[in-house]
This record gives structure tokens, C-alpha cells and sequence, in this order.
């Protein structure tokens, strides 16, 4: 195990405790009513994490933070905390995680559930058991440092674990995460309100339409993903036939996505143009391509004429499924040039869909950074002088100004090796390079 890993887990565990034991010193006495609702959101955060999935490997999809938090707004108390905390530890265990997963889950949870407590109380919060008292600035001030609280102990992690900044992880995870912590804040508030006023019986009720939409939403996340596995074994099976484009739509959906980042594009709209990017080939799978993807030598005319059906093959089979129709015109645009020389409509300048165009992209650059029998894959360099002698016939310019000068670029890179550059052979012109792609 890692063993910087292993000591800011230690450290976070020990720093937790400490916290705890402030927020008891705070206010060290029994509180009944803080106890019974220390039970009954416990009780909740378990029927919550029971429903959790994990969507990546450093993200876990939950409504366990709402309980949790509406606990900490009812109970501001040392025993609020180490409810969540005895909650938390539960789930591990029953989920038989490995010790230091056990001890890091548990400990960022209390860790996050002190801070929040203590700063609570430090802007004068109180109960919302007494509503007469109660104010919303050190509630919302409260719940925005339990999220970064929550946000920068999980970054730590993943930043020791892949070898990157802390902070940068923290904001992105901050920023991707700030709409969804922001419409949370009036949930855990009404939850809170619904105890007051209903007791546990209501809370109860109360949580039963959340747990439905989180397992609504987590069925349809894995059917989603289910659908993504069968397009890429689909996709697989396609890039068998041919050795030299194994993975090559894997990797171009792969660049897609890096691309629309670079032009700041919404996560919904990469989103789709990374599904056509893994799509973009799969015509290919008919059995007039069989021989010419099999052929060692150069093409025939005749030859060449069929591959540049092959947009229009993907397309006809891609209509086949319902959910792919917004992904249709992007498949079969995706060799269209912006001078109006692509196939196989000759679409010219902006009448060319953006997915299309960034696909192009995507698939020229993965074309040039693979080995291929007539020669050697081209590093960073060679590409971006690849991609600007055709900026403007080949490319939309503006998507190559903005590429070349974002540091996504550099990205599209990472894992590729270095080229073997031979001196005495010419390069290929782009158009070659990809002609099969």
C-alpha cells in the first residue's frame, strides 16, 4: 500500500476524533431529543446507502448526505455526530470493505459532520427543534462547508492515488457538484421541518419518494451503462476484423470527449458526440468492407468508392435503435471536409454538424498517432503541423484554433508513444494517413 496513502488516511482518522471530541466539549450534556433524532436519521442514512451505486471509481452516487445533514440541523450535538459516524461505519462493515476503506469512509464522514457542526454552532445556529430561534445564514453557511468539506478530504484521496494536484481536484469536483449542493440546501431544510412537525413517522414518509428516485435514477444509470458496454463489445467485435484499428473507436469517443471540453461544450452535448465518435465505423461490419479492410496493399479506385459508403452504412445501422436518433447526422457527416470536398454529401463550412466536425478531428489524430504498416505513429508536434497545414480544407479552423491553443491538447496525447521517426521516408499527407479510417 501506499504509504503516503496510508498516512493521510492516519492523519484524516485522527484529525476526525479531534474534531469530535471539540464538538462534544462544546456541549458535553445528554440531550434525549437529540439522541432520538440521532437514531432516526441514522437509521435513514443506512436505508439511503443501502441504494448507493458507484458510477466511477472515485464517485458514489447516494442520498445519504440528506439524512445526515438534516441530523445536523435537528441535532447541532455531539450526538448527531457520532450517530452518523456509528451509521457510516455500518455500512462498511456490512459491506465488507477493506480496513482502510473502512476507516477513510468513516472517518471523512465524522470529519465532515464536525466541521459542520462547529462552524454551525460558531455563527450562532441552534436546533431547528426550536424554530423561534432559528436563522438560515449559518444553516446554508453550514451545509456549503460540510459539501467542501466532504469534496476535499475524497480529492486528497484520489490525488495521492493517481499522482495529481489536490486542489485542482477539489475545484473541479466543487464545480461539477455545485448545482446539485446548492438545489439540496431547501430539501434537507423541508426534511428537517417535516420531523418537527410529523415526528419520525413523517420523516419516514418523507424519505420513501427520494429512495424511489434514487433507485429510479440508478436503474436507469444502469441501464445506460449496460447500453455503453453493448455498443463497445458491438464496436470490439467490428475493429476485429481489421488489426490495424483495434480500439481506434474506443480511442476516437475517448478524444471526442477531450475535444468538446476544449470548446467548453455542455456535458450533455459531448456526451452525445461521444457516442457518435464510438459509432462512427460500426457500418463497417458489412461484408462488402470484409476484403478491403482485410487488404494489405493500396486500394482501387473502385475500392476506395466503397469505404466512402461506409458513413452511410453506419448511419442505416445505427437507426436500427430509437435512442440513437439525435446521433444520426453526426455518423454520417463525420469525413465531411470543410471545404466541401468530404463524402458522401459534400457538406461544406458550418452546414456540417459540430459533432461531426470534432469527430473528424478525433479520428484524423488518432489515425496519425497509430502505427500503420507504411509508417510509424506521429508525436505532438508532427500532428499539430498536420492539422494546421489543413486548417481551413480539411478542419474548421475555429475548432483548430481553439484545440491547438487549450491545454487539452496535450491530453490528447497521454499514453501515446513516442513516434520512430525514420528520416529518409516522406510523411503522408493527412488524407492518406486516414483514408481507411
Amino acid at each position: 500500500m501506499n504509504t503516503n496513502l496510508l498516512k493521510y488516511v492516519i492523519a484524516l482518522a485522527a484529525a476526525a476524533l479531534a474534531l469530535t471530541a471539540g464538538v462534544f466539549f462544546m456541549h458535553p450534556e445528554f440531550e434525549a431529543q437529540f439522541a432520538l433524532v440521532a437514531a432516526c436519521f441514522s437509521v435513514l442514512g443506512l436505508a439511503a446507502s443501502s441504494l448507493s451505486y458507484r458510477p466511477t471509481s472515485n464517485t458514489l452516487g447516494s442520498i445519504a448526505f440528506l439524512p445526515i445533514l438534516t441530523c445536523l440541523l435537528l441535532a447541532p450535538h455531539w450526538l448527531g455526530v457520532v450517530g452518523i459516524g456509528a451509521s457510516l461505519l455500518v455500512v462498511e462493515l456490512v459491506s465488507r470493505r477493506a480496513p482502510i476503506k473502512v476507516l477513510f469512509n468513516t472517518a471523512q464522514g465524522l470529519f465532515a459532520a464536525s466541521v459542520t457542526v462547529i462552524s454551525y454552532r460558531a455563527l450562532g445556529g441552534i436546533s431547528l427543534l426550536d424554530p423561534a430561534g432559528f436563522t438560515f445564514l449559518p444553516y446554508i453557511a453550514a451545509t456549503l462547508l460540510f459539501f467542501a468539506a466532504n469534496a476535499l478530504t475524497i480529492s486528497a484521496i484520489v490525488a495521492l492515488q493517481e499522482g495529481k494536484s489536490v486542489w485542482q481536484l477539489w475545484l473541479k469536483r466543487l464545480r461539477f457538484t455545485l448545482v446539485y449542493d446548492l438545489l439540496s440546501i431547501p430539501f434537507v431544510f423541508v426534511f428537517a421541518y417535516v420531523y418537527v412537525h410529523f415526528g419520525i413517522p413523517g420523516a419516514g414518509l418523507f424519505m420513501i419518494p427520494l429512495l424511489g428516485a434514487r433507485q429510479l435514477y440508478k436503474t436507469n444509470w444502469q441501464l445506460e451503462k449496460t447500453n455503453q458496454e453493448l455498443l463497445q463489445l458491438m464496436v470490439a467485435a467490428i475493429e476485429a476484423r481489421d488489426p490495424y484499428t483495434s480500439g481506434h473507436s474506443r480511442r476516437v469517443a475517448d478524444m471526442a470527449r477531450v475535444i468538446g471540453r476544449a470548446l467548453a461544450l455542455r456535458e450533455r452535448e459531448i456526451e452525445r458526440i461521444v457516442v457518435a465518435a464510438l459509432l462512427h465505423d460500426v457500418g463497417k461490419i458489412h461484408e462488402i468492407f470484409g476484403p478491403i479492410l482485410s487488404k494489405p496493399g493500396k486500394l482501387t479506385a473502385e475500392e476506395s468508392a466503397i469505404m466512402r459508403t461506409h458513413p452511410i452504412k453506419s448511419e442505416e445501422l445505427a437507426r436500427n435503435v430509437s435512442s440513437l436518433k439525435d446521433t444520426l447526422p453526426l455518423i454520417r457527416h463525420h469525413h465531411e471536409n470543410w471545404d466541401g470536398s468530404g463524402y458522401p454529401d459534400g457538406l461544406f463550412g458550418a452546414a456540417i454538424p459540430l459533432g461531426s466536425r470534432i469527430i473528424m478531428f478525433a479520428d484524423t489524430i488518432d489515425a496519425m498517432t497509430t502505427d500503420r504498416p507504411y509508417r510509424s505513429a506521429l508525436g505532438e508536434s508532427a500532428v499539430r503541423k498536420e492539422l494546421e497545414k489543413f486548417r481551413g480544407k480539411q478542419f474548421d479552423p475555429k475548432i483548430y484554433d481553439a484545440l491547438v491553443a487549450s491545454p487539452h491538447f496535450s491530453v490528447l496525447f497521454e499514453g501515446t508513444r513516442e513516434p520512430r521517426e525514420t528520416p529518409n521516408t516522406p510523411a503522408r499527407p493527412i488524407l492518406s494517413i486516414a483514408r481507411r479510417a
